[in-house]
């Protein structure tokens, strides 16, 4: 009896440690399954949550799965069609049929192109991206080789624009996004799940597939880089001493051609081009020191004038605006015939007293332009 009863306790004894092992064996397998998906998680569009400078993935049930990394408007896309084919690569298939019909390909993934000095990848998906709301769909993206980024926190910044060609027009049908796409190590691929209805790709008479069996696929890349050099253009419009007026003395005893006061106002006696003999030409000079830079511009707005110098309500002071782009110093701008010289001369309109002729610039508004060799 004792015999029977000691070998019914190992027995006992014998199946608890298989239990415990086997409840080990799960748990181990569970951890080391969980250590090899984790890598997938990343390559299906998890966002990594940074706490405590470690990289967290979101579970399964917690990922969003999106064409951006923001929720894509309809206002965004902007569709077109263009004669021109893609710049960046051009994706040809003979067998579209064939790989829709697969039951093991999900997508086709072009082979690498370089672009801004990084390997990108075309990716098609026939019967649309189910994870991204494509299904019934053409769904097109482009991914980034994760290899050629410099640093795990580096960041590229493309525009992207897909082409789909349409046989029966002899152009593609293309559709690309107003913002920019961000890419890193932790979202490496963009793009549209909704490029095209399949209904509407697959009907020969609208042209996508042709001879039977075939299309043609294509994206431009443009990355996104600082711009290197920058200019900052702004307009002044409050002056100190604003009006400056020239008093010409002894008008009548100028025999000269032309006359320049201080602050580059430029007369003409008796008149010069159309005005020659005829009328009062004056003009405003831009100062013979500015410094110009090549292609650079000054913008002028001012008032010149010849002022009235007796209170008459008949006549008054006659002002003539300058509106004008400089492009380099020492030239002016102004008017040939300002005033008749009949009018100037007549002694009852109040322009010349005592032989004195008194004209005037204000300054209303004068630009600027800095440049910099790198952004502000």
């Amino acid at each position: 009896m004792k015999s029977y009863y000691t070998y019914t306790i190992y027995v006992v004894y014998l199946l608890f440690c298989l239990l415990i092992t086997s409840a080990s064996a799960q748990s181990l397998i569970r951890q080391s399954t969980d250590d090899r998906n984790t890598p997938l998680q990343q390559e299906n569009g998890a966002k990594a949550v940074s706490i405590l400078g470690e990289a967290h993935y979101l579970d399964k049930d917690d990922l969003e799965i999106s064409s951006s990394d923001y929720k894509v408007s309809p206002s965004n896309q902007v569709t077109g069609m263009r004669s021109r084919p893609p710049m960046s690569y051009s994706l040809k298939m003979e067998s579209f049929n064939t790989l829709l019909q697969s039951n093991n390909t999900e997508r086709y993934e072009s082979r690498p192109f370089p672009v801004g000095g990084y390997n990108w990848s075309l990716i098609v998906y026939p019967n649309g991206n189910r994870e991204d709301s494509g299904s019934g769909f053409i769904s097109l993206y482009v991914a980034i080789d994760n290899s050629t980024l410099v640093s795990s926190h580096q960041e590229v910044f493309a525009d992207l624009r897909f082409y789909v060609f349409k046989r029966t027009e002899r152009k593609f049908f293309t559709v690309q996004d107003t913002n920019v796409w961000r890419y890193n190590i932790f979202k490496t691929m963009w793009g549209f799940p909704r490029v095209l209805p399949l209904d509407t790709f697959r009907n020969p008479s609208n042209g996508y597939l042709f001879n039977g069996d075939h299309c043609e696929f294509g994206v431009d890349v443009t990355i996104h880089t600082p711009f290197q050099r920058s200019e900052l253009f702004t307009v002044a419009r409050n002056f100190p001493n604003p009006r400056f007026t020239w008093n010409i003395q002894r008008f009548s005893t100028l025999l000269g051609e032309t006359y320049f006061s201080d602050v580059n106002i430029q007369v003409h006696p008796s008149g010069a081009v159309t005005g020659e003999g005829r009328a009062l030409s004056m003009y405003l000079l831009l100062n013979a020191n500015e410094r110009f830079r090549p292609y650079e511009k000054i913008y002028v707005r001012a008032q010149l004038r010849v002022l009235n110098q007796r209170a008459s309500s008949q006549w008054r002071t006659i002002e003539r605006p300058i509106d004008h782009w400089f492009t380099g110093p020492g030239l002016g701008w102004g008017y040939d015939e300002f005033v008749p010289l009949a009018d100037l001369r007549d002694p009852e309109r109040g322009y010349l007293v005592n032989d004195k002729l008194m004209v005037q610039v204000e300054m209303e508004a004068i630009s600027s332009t800095r440049y910099f060799p790198r952004a502000l």
